[in-house]
């Protein structure tokens, strides 16, 4: 998941799957092979470092300390911000539509295990997994990088099986693994996704309409109309907010937008704070469904020198994380003999911030 996640982000920085193939000029397995020892090295990084640092907070009083302590030319400057709140209504997927994609699967399932057909070319011509499809399925993994369901079935197939159909948040699937050492396995894997009609996707953008009528009427207030008609389930209780994933915050910079959402740019460049667009269509990269939405512009600011009264959480944060650092560093400290490293010739005159003992 923390894979297609990345991957999926770094197609929507470079235009299309194609073109980061062509970037890297390698195939996707081939990049994947490439990004996964270091994502599973961040990953253990980052949950060693949430286990010291996990329950670090600091008070008022520490956050001032902090800002005070400052030179003022450390003091950073702050770029226009923006946050947003969202109504998002997805077309919802009905039994009918959830029998189909099984049925569809079945079908895919016995040409595979009774016709004898070839699992990579059902999984170029049906699989809805845009990772995976272009080389047949292919998937090279380790324990702990896919969804639960994903690898309870991986590692209960012997070499040369086929998966049962099997359920996830994504759709349904099957799976055949090729090898398997250890936790490392190589396997190919169909997804077929439930897919709503286009007369459910017609209803939800009438619905948004009525939605939208009712709040520039005041018939309703924002957070009644985030309530009555929005089924985001990131956002709908939280008054519709958007969270920034990069910040953790509410506020977003122009670059977090082109990362993460560009639409929300393009469609609130010239509102005002309080303004509401009218309903558009969305696309939910990291859900992968189609939905229509509402974006209603809370706020918007001028560059400025971060200070307390506007700018507080995000010195509380720098606060926070300098207090973290100190933790880390002195975990660091602390265990550093224990740990034994070695240094490539060109890189035995560095400065190295901590004193590695070298093998």
């Amino acid at each position: 998941a923390e894979m297609e996640n990345r991957l999926r982000v770094i197609e929507g920085q470079i235009g299309g799957r194609e073109k980061m193939e062509a970037f890297y000029g390698k195939t996707v397995t081939q990049i994947k092979a490439e990004f996964r020892p270091i994502i599973r090295d961040q990953l253990l990084s980052r949950e060693m470092e949430h286990n010291l640092t996990s329950d670090i907070s600091v008070t008022p009083r520490e956050v001032e300390k902090f800002y005070k302590s400052l030179p003022f030319d450390s003091i950073p400057l702050i770029n226009a911000q923006l946050s947003f709140q969202q109504i998002v209504l997805y077309p919802k997927i009905t039994p009918d539509d959830k029998a189909l994609a099984f049925a569809k699967m079945q079908e895919i399932r016995n040409n595979i295990v009774r016709e004898g057909k070839s699992f990579a070319t059902q999984a170029r011509i049906n699989s809805m997994d845009p990772g995976s499809a272009p080389d047949g399925g292919t998937i090279t993994g380790t324990r702990g990088l896919m969804v639960p369901q994903f690898e309870a079935a991986v590692f209960s197939l012997s070499v040369g099986d086929v998966s049962d159909i099997f359920e996830t948040e994504y759709g349904y699937h099957i799976v055949k693994l090729n090898e398997r050492k250890g936790d490392n396995y190589v396997c190919q894997h169909i997804l077929i996704i439930p897919e709503y009609s286009n007369d459910a996707l017609t209803k939800a953008a009438y619905s948004m309409d009525s939605c939208y009528q009712q709040l520039i009427s005041r018939e309703l207030t924002w957070e009644q109309a985030v309530m009555k008609y929005s089924n985001d389930e990131g956002t709908r209780q939280n008054k519709g907010i958007i969270t920034n994933p990069i910040s953790g915050g509410q506020m977003w910079d122009m670059e977090d937008l082109n990362q993460v959402d560009q639409q929300i740019y393009i469609l609130t460049d010239n509102m005002e704070k309080g303004d509401i667009s009218q309903p558009n269509l969305y696309f939910n990269i990291y859900e992968r469904k189609q939905g229509v939405r509402i974006i209603r512009l809370m706020e918007r600011t001028t560059p400025h020198r971060a200070n307390l009264q506007d700018d507080y959480e995000l010195i509380k944060r720098a606060a926070e994380n300098q207090k973290k650092q100190e933790i880390i560093e002195k975990w660091t400290k602390d265990n550093i003999s224990k740990a034994f490293i070695r240094i490539d010739d060109e890189y035995q005159d560095c400065d190295f911030r901590f004193a590695w003992p070298i093998n």
